[in-house]
């Protein structure tokens, strides 16, 4: 097949889980034996964080950006009046990549990433040069639980939900919300995504350079070390970790926290750690670090800790996984933590917490640090689980049945 996969990330500038997956995906494709022409915006501004992998199938488009602001008042509504430069570089590339799309030649599926290629997506449904799938990894009304959000955010994705030929979420969480909300249960397909085991594994990076990483955040060599890694918003959860440290230190008071990350929620985590007097014992970087630095950060901690509250899936969990890590990973509410991290029986490797509750988080912490040779094994379980169940050749063989059903549905 030849699929066009339109996405707002992709290496090296990325933001979140979305331009990890959209490499992954596309190269796991491409091995298959797919042609993979791929459409992202030209994000100069971005950090560049993870090294792009070119493949002889995937054949990427880097959309130029242009100021098309200057027709808003003409034509927009107030919603989308305030959105200024951040809508003009969506419409800007995705009316350039509808018109690329509808230029390429024998394209056989058209694959839509999340709402922000959601304006293509819908063009395209008008024209259906080719059939399309709509790849939804969140969903507003869980980004932004308390007002739903943005009304125009929310068009495109039920749009898109109408007009596609199939849905393919993240997790049977994300789907069952879905249903919840009113989608077409036929369309809508559960892909679980992976994690590249190669580069995760946990003799990726040197006991030399592990003790390094201690030292520059002045960590002793034996002391228990927990990990977050994620964008700084209100549903990742990182303040609620923040405050769960000042209990955990009661614990185990030689127990770090490190946070990688930044975001709108860095300002208050920061000062919880004043408050608490943490500074010796929780380290805010307050940035997006390289995807190397973040593999020698898995490979310093004992564990990961992910207190999510709305993650529809989260590669995050299986990076760590992958790494020999265990993980207390929030599994209350819409979470896809929870069909990674297994809690309990023997092929246990982590604990499930409600990561809107500090005191639920401090609990999963202690707990995991109480038996530093039972946490060991937990890892052991964990890569043995994603090498089984969750790695990016898994994810495309699952997603290639749904793209050939959808084709072969459009030639009956």
């Amino acid at each position: 097949m030849k699929i066009a996969h339109h996405t707002w990330e992709y290496p090296p500038t990325i933001v979140g889980g979305l331009g990890t997956y959209s490499q992954c995906s596309t190269r796991a494709l491409a091995d298959l034996g797919h042609e993979v022409v791929v459409w992202s915006p030209e994000q100069v501004s971005w950090p560049r964080t993870i090294v792009p992998e070119p493949h002889p199938r995937v054949r990427v488009h880097r959309v130029p950006l242009y100021d098309v602001t200057g027709s808003f008042p003409h034509l927009l509504n107030d919603d989308l009046k305030h959105w200024g430069g951040y809508l003009s570089d969506l419409i800007s590339f995705n009316m350039q990549a509808t018109f690329a799309t509808r230029q390429e030649r024998n394209v056989d599926i058209i694959a839509i990433q999340d709402w922000l290629s959601g304006i293509a997506g819908l063009n395209l449904a008008r024209n259906r040069p080719a059939p399309i799938v709509f790849h939804i990894h969140s969903a507003e009304w869980g980004r932004q639980p308390q007002d739903g959000g943005s009304p125009a955010v929310r068009a495109f994705e039920g749009g898109m939900a109408w007009e596609a030929d199939a849905v393919i979420t993240v997790s049977h969480a994300m789907r069952d919300d879905l249903l919840a909300h009113g989608w077409d249960a036929s369309k809508v397909h559960t892909v679980w995504n992976g994690v590249d085991t190669r580069r995760y594994r946990p003799a990726a990076v040197s006991a030399e350079e592990v003790a390094r990483l201690r030292q520059r955040y002045g960590i002793p060599a034996k002391a228990p070390v927990a990990l977050f890694v994620g964008r700084m918003v209100p549903e990742k959860g990182a303040v609620a970790l923040v405050e769960a440290m000042a209990e955990v230190r009661q614990h185990v008071p030689d127990a770090h926290l490190v946070v990688l990350g930044v975001g709108q929620t860095e300002a208050d985590a920061r000062e919880r750690v004043v408050r608490f007097g943490l500074e010796d014992r929780v380290h805010l970087r307050g940035e997006l670090v390289p995807e190397t630095e973040r593999i020698a950060h898995f490979a310093m901690c004992d564990v990961g800790v992910f207190p999510s509250t709305y993650e529809p899936f989260g590669i995050v969990t299986l990076e760590a996984m992958a790494m020999g890590k265990a993980c207390v990973a929030g599994a209350r509410g819409i979470v896809g933590f929870r069909e990674q991290v297994v809690a309990h029986g023997p092929a246990q490797t982590g604990l499930h917490v409600n990561g809107a509750d500090a005191g639920d988080i401090a609990w999963g912490l202690c707990e995991a640090f109480r038996d530093r040779d039972r946490l060991a094994a937990w890892g052991v379980a964990g890569r043995a689980r994603v090498e089984a169940l969750f790695t990016w050749a898994d994810s495309a063989r699952a997603t290639e049945s749904v793209y050939r059903r959808v084709v072969e549905k459009q030639l009956d």
